[in-house]
């Protein structure tokens, strides 16, 4: 099942995809769910499924705004040097130990929403991710149990100010107002039991610059769930993005950086596809 978060006529809802067209599930269970991330912490994916069985599709994509698959996630966390071959282009060794930051809410930015590359930098740097969503909430997860918290999966752009991040912190450079794009649904795990076999691609203007497979992990997708709630409670809607492939632009000779009027998609194997442009800041406002 895909399950996304958008907006009609400036209401924001949630609900299930099915081929091109979208059953407005929010507008059914909103008593009950008012958003997806309510929907998840309550339980509700059952509910979801069951309306999604019975109800016939009543919007088509050009009739909604995409929001970010939860738009209001409690934490967002990022794994940094994830991939073996993105280790060895950065030429760093493999982290023994998830290395580890956080996003701010207003980072993101939906599917076919604008990145906003900032007055103060113009060095604006793709990093198509996968990323989880949890579902059940829980504290030191054991790797076995790991899988059981995922409500699914989506695509994720961790767009990093590389002037940002080496010359002043990996916090500032990573937390840019709309810098993150997330989308443009989630599909739920049942449809991908086994998340190290995906392939993740990265397209600029067309153009692939990043391909790779989620084998390629140092910490897999349940050692990552594992590690970060052994420091703190993972509750329903969080989202954890789980590093990039190789190919990122610092590391190219000529290094390549996103500037305005790009186009960049993160297609992920039986996800889909996230695409966003870029615009300046000055033309943002």
């Amino acid at each position: 099942m895909k399950l996304a978060s958008f907006s009609v006529f400036g209401n924001p809802t949630y609900g299930a995809i099915i081929d091109d067209r979208i059953i407005d599930i929010g507008s059914r269970l909103k008593r009950q769910y008012p958003t997806l991330r309510a929907a998840l912490a309550g339980n509700g994916l059952q509910n979801i499924a069951d309306e999604a069985k019975t109800a016939k599709p009543e919007l088509g994509f050009e009739q909604v705004t995409w929001l970010p698959p939860i738009p209001d996630p409690d934490k967002i966390i990022c794994i940094g040097l994830n991939y073996k071959a993105h280790a060895a282009e950065a030429g760093m060794k493999a982290p023994e130990k998830p290395s580890l930051f956080i996003r701010l809410g207003n980072t993101l930015v939906p599917h076919g929403g604008s990145i906003v590359r900032p007055k103060i930098s113009s060095q604006l740097d793709y990093e198509g991710e996968l990323a989880l969503i949890i579902s059940k909430p829980g504290r030191h997860i054991a790797e076995s149990d790991a899988l059981k918290h995922i409500a699914g999966y989506s695509c994720f752009n961790d767009g990093s100010l590389r002037d940002i991040q080496f010359g002043h912190s990996v916090a500032a450079g990573k937390n840019f107002i709309a810098t993150g794009g997330f989308g443009p649904w989630i599909v739920t795990s049942d449809e991908i039991p086994d998340p190290s076999r995906l392939t993740l691609t990265t397209r600029l203007n067309g153009k692939e610059v990043q391909r790779g497979t989620t084998n390629d992990l140092i910490f897999t997708v349940p050692a990552i769930i594992s590690y970060v709630s052994s420091f703190t409670e993972l509750a329903p809607g969080d989202v954890i993005a789980t590093g990039t492939p190789h190919g990122v632009g610092f590391a190219r000779n000529p290094p390549l950086w996103m500037k305005p009027g790009d186009t960049v998609e993160v297609d992920i194997s039986m996800i889909g596809v996230l695409r966003n442009h870029v615009l300046a800041e000055e033309q943002s406002n």
